[in-house]
């Protein structure tokens, strides 16, 4: 077992003063080049055939091409998960719930997933860490080996993400007791075989604080830089920090790491996110002119280069 039974990437213009540097023509296509790239990471994949046939008997059933793979019918765990979800977004939350337990119960991992997230947030339901905490482990027992190109892969990554935060910090009155090397655990895993961004930043996060490992900033710096080219702001203002100041093994490169910085300050949209829009705002008043215009050059190379 995995685990024991107890236990943003929003388009936008780069920030002014930064941007002001641009002619217009060049302003301009960095800001579309932004607009674009957010476009592309919210939506989801998609896939469609031509399925017209050309004389084909009257009366005859058309199938798609041999090597289309054809929809399996809708299962009735899947219907309830459907359900569930319809319920929520309407507002009839009790109806929700019940639909997706259902599911649940039933293995659903998707069901399972948005139980427990909305039992560790209280959203619609009484905040519940440890319901949430075994919605979690539930899915990281069943689902860990899944192959992750599948839908359900990144449902199961986020469960390991979750499971590294309670672990970090462990569950009060609970059997779930603060372990930072479990946390790595769970956090590794998911950053490792899933590639999951947010745990990779969290792993790097453990490498720089020495939580759960011995103190690493290179090799945090290898786990952030593989989040931030995924787009994890969060990442991305922490390796750019890394790179503006430098650290143990990390040798200073202002210009690159105000360019991730600026990316970073672009996504930074919360409360919670004021220690992003602090590090740019310190990092920019401490770059020379050299050093901004570098890395005005180093952002739109990144940009042509995420278009792709």
């Amino acid at each position: 077992m995995i685990v024991s039974s107890h236990s943003r990437q929003r388009g936008a213009a780069a920030p002014a003063r930064l941007r002001s540097a641009l002619s217009g023509s060049a302003r301009g296509a960095v800001g579309a080049a932004v607009l674009a790239l957010s476009l592309a990471a919210s939506l989801a994949p998609a896939a469609a055939f031509d399925g017209n046939a050309q004389n084909e008997p009257s009366g005859s059933v058309l199938m798609p091409p041999a090597n289309v793979p054809m929809a399996p019918p809708l299962r009735p765990v899947d219907e309830a998960f459907r359900s569930g979800a319809q319920a929520l977004r309407s507002g009839q939350t009790a109806k929700g719930v019940d639909a997706l337990r259902y599911a649940a119960d039933q293995g659903h991992p998707a069901a399972q997933w948005k139980l427990g997230r909305m039992y560790a947030d209280g959203d619609g339901v009484k905040r519940d860490d440890i319901k949430a905490f075994e919605y979690f482990s539930k899915i990281a027992n069943s689902h860990a080996e899944d192959y992750p190109g599948t839908p359900q892969a990144r449902f199961v990554a986020s469960a390991f993400v979750a499971l590294g935060g309670y672990y970090l910090v462990g569950i009060p009155n609970s059997g779930v007791r603060r372990d930072a090397n479990r946390a790595r655990d769970m956090y590794s895993y998911a950053a490792s075989y899933f590639g999951d961004p947010d745990a990779q930043f969290r792993l790097a996060k453990l490498y720089l604080d020495g939580a759960g490992v011995k103190r690493d900033p290179r090799q945090a710096s290898r786990w952030l830089f593989l989040a931030s080219q995924k787009g994890q702001y969060e990442a991305q203002a922490m390796l750019g920090h890394m790179l503006f100041r430098g650290d143990d093994g990390v040798t200073p490169q202002p210009a690159r790491g105000l360019m991730w910085l600026t990316l970073a300050r672009d996504s930074a949209a919360g409360p919670g996110d004021k220690w992003v829009v602090d590090l740019y705002e310190d990092a920019f008043q401490d770059a020379s002119p050299d050093e901004r215009a570098s890395a005005l050059k180093y952002l739109e190379q990144w940009l042509k280069t995420a278009q792709r």
